[in-house]
């Protein structure tokens, strides 16, 4: 009896903050397109998410980037910086995602099987790229200014790589998982070991529609 009234209640939960959500899209034209374009992302990149639902009440991953755009905005505003550190700390512990909420972060980003991810204070991250778990986007310096990586358009990072310092990885590479990087890495690269060094296929790394073409990107 107890089982089914908190599975009941759980339910009127979930429909309630669906209902919610469905206004707040409604009210707010750009939100809703963000949040279409964010539900064609997961279901582009992950062939396990079949079911729209699921990926909205689920996925961690996803949860973290739309908690980081209200962080973000916090951020900048003028007595925010602290609230908004506490807020994403709460984040943190809600999906194993540690965004600082001064990343600047583009559209479509996608995080998957998310758990263990660190992005710092000053990275720059651009559109269409691709993290999987354990990957950390981190710093070197304790010198306050840009001290964390700026990474390119349509780029792909392998589970548990690491991109250390204020590097910029290029459009269209992609990093090994595992990966150390400390170096710049040039546009339409792999980037592969510890410490990492780089190789130039003929075509782009991922063909842009991120199916790998060297299998160490794996390991």
């Amino acid at each position: 009896m107890r089982l089914t009234s908190a599975l009941a209640a759980a339910a009127a939960g979930v429909a309630g903050a669906v209902v919610a959500g469905s206004g707040y899209l409604a009210s707010r034209p750009e939100v809703r397109t963000a949040f279409r374009e964010d539900l064609e992302t997961v279901r582009r990149r992950d062939p396990a998410a079949t079911n729209d639902l699921v990926t909205v009440l689920g996925a961690p991953g996803l949860h973290a980037v739309w908690a980081h755009r209200g962080l973000h905005r916090l951020w900048q505003r003028p007595g925010g910086r602290v609230p908004a550190r506490l807020l994403s700390q709460a984040v943190r512990t809600l999906t194993g995602v540690e965004i600082h909420p001064g990343a600047r972060i583009g559209r479509r980003f996608f995080i998957d099987h998310a758990h263990g991810v660190v992005i710092g204070e000053t990275t720059e991250i651009g559109d269409d790229v691709m993290l999987y778990h354990q990957v950390t986007l981190g710093g070197t310096s304790q010198e306050p200014g840009k001290r964390h990586p700026t990474i390119g358009n349509d780029v792909l990072i392998g589970a548990g790589a690491k991109v250390i310092g204020p590097v910029h990885v290029g459009d269209g590479s992609s990093i090994g998982a595992n990966a150390v990087v400390v170096k710049d890495v040039p546009a339409d690269s792999i980037a592969v070991g510890v410490p990492a060094t780089v190789k130039h296929p003929v075509e782009r790394p991922h063909g842009g529609q991120w199916e790998l073409t060297d299998p160490a990107i794996w390991i």
